[in-house]
């Protein structure tokens, strides 16, 4: 069964891990190995039980380094949750058995609410803020990438190796997310019949399946024509049957890059730039975000950029009364500054 949700859901597979671990340690599914939990233990969790798992999870502590440990953020919790719901939707309504039938019919996980986070507009744009690249840094980053990465990296290295070999692809990967704002999925899931140079633009799916087309900056185009020059001979990629944009080789084998592979090396990147400070592809949507609010003052531009469909979202990157505090702020102190208090 584990095998089988694997396949569908690659990207939560560490969260259902430790679903299934708990059910084990718990003696709510009576084996000994996750591979051989019985769909039937899903099927007859009580809701108590659900309940008691997201228990169990926010007082689990969390190592920070080898001294420290953090309890979990709701955000964390709220996680799992969606990746739970997620599984029990597929196994009651998008699998069938032999009979044409759900593998079962009853969804506990539909009952466990998600976490109300209590965080005001103003304090999710200042952590937006606080962890995305400002003034010019994005510009200095990929100068890093291009001119400065390698020298950091030993001679005659694995490392230095593979660089080489994907410092073109890397480095389009890093200026198509600072250049259009896409999302890791709708990046990992371009299709080369999606790029259009002679618009500067390229067709995206978007969250829910919908299809999109995003203008991109030129220099990104051209980031990505650089690319596509060495794609075939570097990475075997030549044929017909693989026509996925980024792409990686395996055993001379070319295959589609995956969306954990591409969050890695964006972080392996601005871990190397920020010195120990990563960032992940989210953060560099963020700083595009931000920069394209800063650059028009267009909030419908942006939401139409991002494929969003709320102003409430959009307005994290353009927060002008949390300015507007910070002057007040500064024009009260001035008050005290020309005294001797």
């Amino acid at each position: 069964m584990v095998e089988l949700i694997i396949l569908y859901a690659i990207w939560t597979v560490h969260d259902f891990k430790i679903f299934f671990e708990w059910l084990i340690a718990e003696g709510i599914a009576e084996v000994k190995d996750i591979k051989e939990i019985p769909l039937s233990s899903l099927e007859h969790l009580k809701l108590d039980q659900a309940k008691n798992f997201f228990k169990y999870l926010q007082r689990r502590d969390i190592p920070i380094n080898k001294k420290e440990t953090k309890k979990p953020e709701k955000v964390s919790i709220n996680r799992k949750i969606s990746a739970l719901r997620s599984l029990f939707k597929y196994l009651t309504t998008q699998t069938e058995n032999e009979d044409g039938e759900p593998y079962f019919y009853r969804n506990v996980m539909q009952k466990i609410e998600v976490n109300k986070i209590k965080e005001t507009l103003g304090a999710r744009a200042n952590k937006i803020s606080t962890k995305i690249f400002h003034d010019e840094d994005d510009l200095n980053f990929l100068d890093f990438l291009k001119n400065g990465y390698a020298a950091e990296l030993p001679e005659k290295s694995k490392a230095l190796s593979y660089f080489k070999r994907d410092k073109e692809r890397d480095f389009a990967i890093i200026s198509l997310f600072l250049g259009s704002g896409i999302r890791v999925n709708e990046l990992a899931s371009l299709r080369l019949r999606d790029l259009d140079f002679v618009e500067c633009q390229i067709n995206v799916i978007r969250k829910g399946g919908k299809a999109d087309t995003v203008p991109v900056a030129p220099p990104s185009m051209k980031d990505l024509q650089e690319y596509l020059k060495v794609r075939a001979i570097r990475y075997h990629a030549d044929t017909d049957d693989l026509d996925y944009v980024f792409v990686t080789k395996t055993h001379n084998t070319a295959s589609p890059l995956s969306v954990r592979a591409i969050q890695q090396l964006v972080k392996k990147y601005t871990k190397a730039y920020k010195v120990n400070k990563s960032m992940s592809p989210h953060k560099l949507r963020h700083t595009y975000a931000t920069h394209l609010m800063e650059e028009t003052g267009d909030i419908h531009l942006l939401m139409r950029q991002l494929g969003h469909s709320s102003t409430t979202t959009a307005a994290l990157y353009s927060n002008p009364e949390q300015e507007k505090a910070k002057q007040a702020a500064r024009l009260m102190g001035n008050r005290r500054n020309n005294t001797e208090i």
